[in-house]
């Protein structure tokens, strides 16, 4: 990747798609409150969809926080906790391999229902499929990335990538250029990612939000649509 693609993607496109994800969710409640939810399909054609949801959404949710935590963590504050740089890395390449078959398991039961039935696959927007095809493209490539991450046992590469996030989120410069060294296999991971921030507020995935606003909704029982 050339100097100037690498300093818009990792200096420049993490603060457009976060703007995106802020305001377009923003415009998106205001102006289309009607419309924000997940459009549930358990009235069509339950099959699949509980094993499938379920295992998604704890997948999906479990890698964004131990992602967000681990980029974020200062090697200083797990050295302090007695872990070295490649006993993190070790960890995170196990937990990030579960988490990330559980959750690839359960998108593909959500894609494979949605293709399979008719019914589904009539009601299915364009927005729908861009969404699962998109977390599927940028899962693979995170699962792929487990491999790379094996042929360097220093823990540099999860250092580098660390370092990068917190300067973006202290808006320190220099940002592009830890990445320099990065394999390309994470910057196309990384950059399909921050993608996601640009497509959420135009997609179903704003139901998100009401997940988060609620602190029962972990709690809550499995929502009916219409009982048998």
């Amino acid at each position: 990747m050339g100097d100037y693609l690498r300093y818009f993607f990792f200096a420049v496109y993490p603060y457009i798609a976060l703007t995106i994800f802020l305001l377009g969710s923003l415009a998106r409640y205001d102006r289309d409150q009607y419309r924000w939810k997940s459009d549930s399909s358990q009235l069509l054609k339950h099959g699949t969809l509980r094993w499938g949801s379920n295992l998604f959404h704890l997948g999906i949710i479990a890698l964004f926080f131990t992602h967000l935590v681990g980029l974020l963590t200062p090697p200083a504050v797990y050295h302090a906790l007695g872990l070295s740089t490649a006993a993190k890395q070790e960890m995170a390449i196990v937990v990030g391999a579960i988490l990330g078959l559980v959750c690839f398991a359960g998108l593909v039961l959500l894609i494979w229902r949605r293709f399979s039935e008719p019914r589904l696959r009539a009601t299915s927007r364009t927005s729908d499929w861009l969404t699962l095809i998109w977390i599927l493209i940028v899962l693979t490539l995170g699962l792929i990335s487990i491999l790379t991450s094996r042929q360097h046992h220093d823990g540099g590469v999860m250092v580098a990538l660390g370092d990068w996030a917190q300067h973006i989120v202290t808006f320190r410069g220099g940002a592009a250029a830890i990445i320099a060294g990065v394999p390309m296999i994470y910057q196309a991971h990384m950059v399909l990612g921050m993608t996601l921030f640009v497509i959420f507020p135009f997609t179903r995935l704003v139901h998100v939000w009401s997940g988060f606003a609620s602190v029962a909704y972990l709690g809550r029982a499995w929502q009916l649509v219409r009982s048998r």
